[in-house]
């Protein structure tokens, strides 16, 4: 971690190690940021596996301003990610810019969130819920650029939120006016949520509107739906969400079969099977250096999502919910996998 970080904190920076990496492309790829998913050592798991960019969970500015122990460990930092870019969000304008002032020091960006459809987030005015009110997110923004000293303040949103006008292209307008570097469009509304399929031509609408690079965000899951999103809406690259979670061997697979990379992976083979192993393992190992100790909040969480899918892995799973031990959890898993990957292939018909 970097920085200065509330006393209880300090301690906590992992010994750096020059991680495997990819080739790096353009566009670039980034790993959205996802509560419950993005922690530093899955961040750094993805840089390995190829993405280009990486974000923090997103965090809220009431619990980094109050200098809340669980708040700042979703912002830490390592310097195998560069850039660091911590993701904030919040609906009280005077702490999203005083985190703005605690953050700068150590973040190469800032971003910040106007695309949760979460209700616990929206009934807080925050998140996706500031769409129905551009003057305020404006506002928001130009209060935090304007304390940011020489940090770039980047946005991330939606199509607006569904229950009225779409805010999006007006509100995009006016950001880059203000002096916001970068947005990150998901092409759905707040109501829509997950549901439904991302509307890339509205994305499309921005790009062709703003100068600044617009990053398209919704249904990217595979090599030719990346291919597909950036010819719709000529995006300057792809932020992946949900197709990340549990495969974070995606962005590698991207770059192969788009023939933007070369580079052999860190798992040695092009089995899917073996990447997961691999994968988990390394997530492990990451795990073990960087929090040195303290429970890992998300590894369960993880687990389920390496696991998803497999055969037998709803009776692993059963297992895995009752073993409160993490290194036995870990190993559970590890082994689970390992067994999936030494079995011999089915050939395809």
């Amino acid at each position: 971690m970097t920085g200065n970080l509330p006393s209880e904190l300090d301690g906590l920076k992992a010994e750096y190690r020059a991680p495997h990496t990819m080739e790096a492309s353009t566009p670039p790829l980034f790993l959205a940021p996802m509560a419950g998913v993005t922690d530093l050592a899955y961040r750094i798991l993805a840089r390995e596996c190829g993405a280009d960019m990486t974000v923090t969970e997103f965090t809220a500015a009431s619990g980094l301003t109050r200098k809340n122990t669980y708040s700042w460990l979703k912002v830490e930092s390592d310097p195998r990610e560069s850039p660091f870019i911590p993701q904030i969000f919040g609906g009280i304008t005077e702490e999203m810019v005083q985190t703005v002032e605690m953050l700068q020091d150590r973040a190469d960006e800032i971003d910040i969130n106007f695309g949760c459809p979460a209700p616990k987030v929206c009934r807080n005015d925050a998140g996706a819920a500031l769409l129905r009110d551009p003057d305020r997110v404006v506002s928001m923004v130009r209060a935090c650029i304007e304390v940011a000293d020489v940090t770039p303040i980047t946005v991330k949103m939606r199509l607006g939120t569904g229950g009225g006008p779409n805010t999006a292209l007006e509100i995009c307008k006016r950001l880059e006016e203000e002096g916001v570097t970068r947005v990150c469009v998901h092409g759905r509304t707040l109501r829509q949520r997950y549901s439904g399929e991302a509307d890339w031509s509205q994305i499309r609408e921005i790009v062709d509107e703003l100068s600044i690079p617009v990053i398209a965000n919704g249904d990217v899951t595979s090599a030719s739906t990346a291919e597909a999103c950036l010819e719709k809406t000529g995006a300057a690259g792809l932020m992946i969400g949900r197709g990340a979670i549990g495969r974070p061997t995606i962005f590698h697979d991207i770059k192969r079969d788009l023939g933007w990379s070369t580079s052999s992976p860190p798992w040695g083979s092009e089995d899917e099977r073996v990447a997961r192993h691999w994968c988990w393992r390394r997530y492990l190992e990451l795990s073990d250096e960087l929090y040195q100790g303290r429970p890992n909040k998300n590894l369960k969480r993880h687990a389920v999502s390496f696991t998803k899918g497999l055969p037998g892995a709803s009776a692993m799973r059963v297992e895995l919910h009752s073993e409160g031990d993490q290194k036995k959890m870990g190993e559970m898993v590890s082994e689970y996998l390992l067994e999936i990957a030494s079995e011999p292939e089915v050939p395809v018909a």
